[in-house]
């Protein structure tokens, strides 16, 4: 899950695994019977919620890479763009240098 948020949500008899989730919170839900196994999902994120009968296993923490969405592709376009327009200075000269003294000059 990716920016999810739950709201007044019931969930009855699920299993939930392998989940890792960013930004995703659960808020006024009901969990009952409910197994979350190989998840990311700690205490935090079960706001106001109720959870009745439900197991959590092999429950996985640490550092978890956090985009602000707003703004993530934008900035990973806008910064290798920078880096072409960088470029591009050095391949024009280049160009011409090689066309005056010639690619093995070039080379050496």
């Amino acid at each position: 899950f990716k920016s999810v948020t739950f709201e007044d949500s019931l969930f009855k008899n699920c299993v939930f695994e392998d989940i890792t989730s960013l930004n995703t919170y659960f808020r006024n839900c009901t969990f009952v019977n409910t197994t979350f196994y190989n998840t990311d999902l700690e205490q935090y994120k079960f706001m106001d919620s109720k959870l009745i009968n439900c197991t959590f296993v092999h429950i996985r923490t640490g550092c978890q890479i956090s985009f602000n969405d707003d703004y993530s592709a934008y900035w990973i376009y806008f910064v290798n763009f920078l880096g072409t327009l960088a470029v591009l200075p050095g391949n024009i000269v280049s160009a011409l240098l090689m066309d005056r003294i010639g690619r093995l000059t070039m080379l050496g």
